[in-house]
């Protein structure tokens, strides 16, 4: 797991490819990311499945209740299989540009 801290986002990068691992060291360690905007960075796990995505649904509801942007980083996936409320994007970069859309969205109130 490696994370980087930029402004009002922390990007964490899952290293070792198995994303159930990863979302249990990131709920473990979530009091400390809580108050930032996050990225979850899961385009190491080749084998990712919907299912296995959809593990993630809980901690992005209580992550966006909080007025916070929670994007999941997936490349070569089929985006339209994912729910409505994630929001999955195949690159960082696409992840940072949602955060600010999100944060201007915020800021004017809506």
């Amino acid at each position: 797991m490696k994370v980087e801290e930029k402004g009002h986002t922390v990007t964490i990068k899952d290293t070792h490819g198995n994303s159930a691992d990863f979302l249990q060291k990131v709920t473990t360690e979530y009091n400390t990311f809580k108050n930032k905007n996050l990225v979850l960075d899961l385009s190491h796990d080749g084998a990712l499945t919907l299912n296995g995505l959809l593990g993630f649904l809980q901690l992005s509801n209580k992550h966006r209740k909080n007025k916070k942007s929670f994007v999941l980083v997936v490349s070569d996936f089929d985006f339209n299989e994912v729910p409505d409320e994630m929001v999955v994007v195949p690159t960082v970069l696409e992840a940072h540009d949602i955060i600010e859309m999100e944060e201007i969205e915020r800021d004017l109130g809506f």
